[in-house]
């Protein structure tokens, strides 16, 4: 049986050290549900005690919920060697767990605090002992204790012996300002491990050096069994080890046995990214858009062939698909794979011809999908398969600190159809417009999920614009984007629209 291990997830408090990031209590509230409940985080910390009490009411609200669906016990705040103050603020909002924030190094401890280790010990065991006769089960963070570590080994032996009879759960031991090498993580776990046997060290890694992952797998191999991470590496500076990465090296590389559902691993991922504004690159492992996509055409005949380029980062795992690219580099492989997709059959002339089309709009920069891969097969073939939707006529106006307004013609299937939007800006007007013309075919226009605007770089004033936009087809991972080119951005987000009615169209007489 391979060896559990445990992750402490601190996006809803490490989290919002990242900059510029605040989540509200219904946000809050949303993410600790999906990391418990979905994802299965063995335990989460929420909140700092005493910030505020808006927060002491969003704790509140995360504990009631966690009690009543038996989660009680894997909530956690951060709490102060404050004697009663942090400990009365949990119990004051239903909280069953404190981490206590002490020092773990000397120079922490003098030059913040003005005192000596024995001093402080006395501290941490009066906030100890009254959070214990509340009934609260108590953690312990060493603040800095890889700075304390190496600067002061001593203190820090001196700190982790006063609490050893002390009835802490946990010993968490942070990196705090990501300063570790894997090396030296392992040795001085190691050393923490065999002194102090009677302790549960946890590890609280940061990323300033991008050695967060491989650092947690230097913890488990020194016998650490519980780590701490955050949703897309949030937190302060260089952020906190990826929870992503984590748990998927720790099962693939060292053969370790996790409570993670890996399946709900990327919607996490996107709702933490949806509520704090920090949006994860297309290339980061596990999560980025482009992970599972195959650009080169040689990967594509390769995977046709023979599931040549396959790992056991198998899409699916993440209820996520493999995808193949289309540009430039694209082979007959590469195309086949996309008609495949979107359930095409051409001739072998005709895959040449829509392939010859692929490698000149790749060549010249363009982003091509699947999803664009109907409107070029028209195109090449000159069908008229894709062009049910034609606007005739877009008057927008938008005045300063008013409303915009639309005036709209669609010509659907050679019948014009006139209405008119408001909106706050143009494209919000046009799809109001829209709407009401799709009414009378009994339709309406999907969900926007993401809207996304590209200049090139260097670009001037009157550069084309290209809006890319993803829409919400029914199903919770059924999605498409689609986009559309135009020196007004407004103008490329309406041509994006336009293809989508397109493709619903074209689906709807199938």
């Amino acid at each position: 049986m391979a060896t559990l291990i445990t992750i402490m997830d601190t996006t809803l408090r490490d989290g919002e050290q990242t900059q510029g990031v605040s989540f509200s209590p219904d946000e809050k509230l949303n993410l600790a549900k999906a990391l418990l409940s979905n994802l299965r985080v063995d335990r989460i910390e929420v909140a700092s005690a005493r910030v505020s009490a808006g927060e002491q009411k969003g704790v509140a609200r995360i504990n009631a919920w966690a009690q009543d669906h038996g989660f009680g016990d894997q909530v956690e705040v951060l709490g102060f060697v404050d004697r009663n103050k942090s400990v009365d603020w949990i119990v004051e909002a239903g909280g069953k767990v404190i981490n206590l924030l002490t020092k773990g190094s000397e120079k922490h401890c003098s030059n913040q605090l003005g005192k000596t280790l024995d001093q402080h010990v006395e501290d941490i065991k009066t906030t100890v002992a009254y959070a214990h006769l509340q009934g609260l089960s108590v953690n312990v963070y060493f603040e800095d204790w890889s700075n304390g570590y190496s600067d002061s080994p001593e203190y820090v032996y001196g700190l982790a012996a006063a609490l050893e009879d002390c009835g802490i759960d946990h010993i968490m031991l942070p990196d705090t300002l990501g300063v570790m090498s894997p090396a030296e993580v392992y040795d001085s776990l190691r050393d923490m491990s065999q002194r102090f046997p009677s302790h549960h060290f946890d590890f609280h890694p940061h990323n300033d050096y991008g050695l967060a992952t491989a650092n947690v797998m230097a913890a488990v191999k020194a016998g650490v069994t519980s780590v701490h991470c955050t949703v897309n590496c949030l937190g302060e500076r260089a952020g906190n080890a990826s929870l992503a990465e984590v748990a998927v090296v720790l099962k693939d590389k060292m053969g370790l046995s996790l409570n993670i559902d890996e399946s709900h691993i990327v919607g996490v991922s996107q709702m933490v990214e949806s509520f704090s504004g920090k949006f994860v690159a297309s290339n980061t492992p596990i999560l980025g858009s482009d992970v599972f996509t195959q650009t080169a055409g040689i990967h594509a005949d390769g995977d046709v062939k023979g599931n040549l380029y396959f790992s056991r980062l198998y899409p699916e795992r993440f209820a996520r698909k493999r995808t193949y690219a289309l540009g430039k580099m694209s082979g007959k492989a590469s195309l086949q794979k996309n008609l495949e997709e979107i359930g095409v059959s051409l001739s072998v002339e005709d895959q040449r011809r829509v392939l010859d089309r692929v490698v000149q709009l790749g060549d010249s920069k363009q982003r091509i999908t699947s999803d664009d891969l109907p409107f070029i097969i028209a195109d090449v073939l000159e069908s008229n398969e894709y062009q049910h939707v034609v606007l005739t006529h877009c008057d927008l106006k938008s005045d300063w600190n008013q409303q915009a307004y639309a005036d709209i013609e669609l010509k659907i299937d050679g019948k014009s159809y006139g209405a008119n939007g408001t909106g706050n800006g143009g494209f919000d007007a046009f799809t109001s417009a829209v709407n009401k013309i799709l009414t009378e075919l009994d339709m309406q226009l999907p969900e926007l999920l993401d809207y996304k605007v590209h200049i090139p770089r260097g670009g001037q004033t009157s550069a084309l614009t290209e809006a890319s936009i993803t829409w919400q087809l029914g199903g919770k991972m059924k999605t498409t984007t689609t986009r559309g080119m135009h020196a007004n951005q407004v103008f490329a987000a309406i041509e994006a629209t336009l293809r989508l009615l397109n493709r619903l169209l074209h689906d709807r007489l199938q």
